[in-house]
């Protein structure tokens, strides 16, 4: 259940320029990065990302699906990746670009709740109904009964970074843990999410 394989999106709301360059290959990446740049730093933050990535809607994408991207891929830990950094984030969307498109059955551009499941059983999770439930009302920001391309990485990432914690504590794989309530609060706001 490796969820880093699986991203990608139509990059560019700048400019015209971005929307050709998202479909070109990596030598590129440089012009790209330098036009994502905006103020010329050497470092793309969360902002100048969300500013730069449509999210198959023609909509920014979710500032905090950025903040998240951006904290995956910040080796350094100041809030801004470098090119370096950008070229691997730039791989891990075009990733799950390729994983959404799979999912999108209807090719709408988002995916429904069946959609939804379809996915994440196919990534090994089994879920209640109930549950998805409760994903389909924290990620579908819309409300419309769907999950954009980039509330759908939020979703995953959460999710992984959440089955990651849980399964330190399952040291027997039984899919029950017992921890004192303290434990569990620091469990959960330790997570970098």
């Amino acid at each position: 259940m490796v969820l880093k394989k699986a991203a990608g999106c139509l990059i560019a709301a700048d400019s015209d320029y971005l929307v050709r360059m998202a479909y070109v290959n990596n030598y590129n990446l440089p012009q790209i990065f330098a036009s994502v740049d905006k103020d010329r730093s050497g470092q793309i933050s969360a902002d100048e990302l969300q500013r730069a990535l449509s999210n198959g809607t023609w909509n920014p994408f979710n500032p905090e699906t950025c903040r998240l991207m951006i904290g995956m891929f910040d080796s350094n830990g100041d809030g801004a990746i470098n090119l370096q950094e950008f070229q691997a984030l730039w791989q891990y969307i075009n990733e799950w670009t390729n994983c959404f498109r799979g999912f999108d059955l209807d090719n709408s551009g988002n995916i429904d709740k069946s959609e939804l499941q379809n996915a994440l059983t196919r990534f090994g999770y089994r879920l209640s109904d109930q549950f998805y439930n409760i994903l389909m009302l924290k990620f579908d920001r819309t409300h419309t009964g769907r999950i954009n391309f980039d509330d759908f990485i939020q979703l995953c990432v959460v999710l992984q970074t959440l089955t990651a914690a849980f399964r330190d504590k399952d040291t027997d794989r039984d899919g029950v843990i017992t921890i004192r309530y303290e434990e569990f609060l620091t469990m959960v706001f330790s997570l970098q999410m």
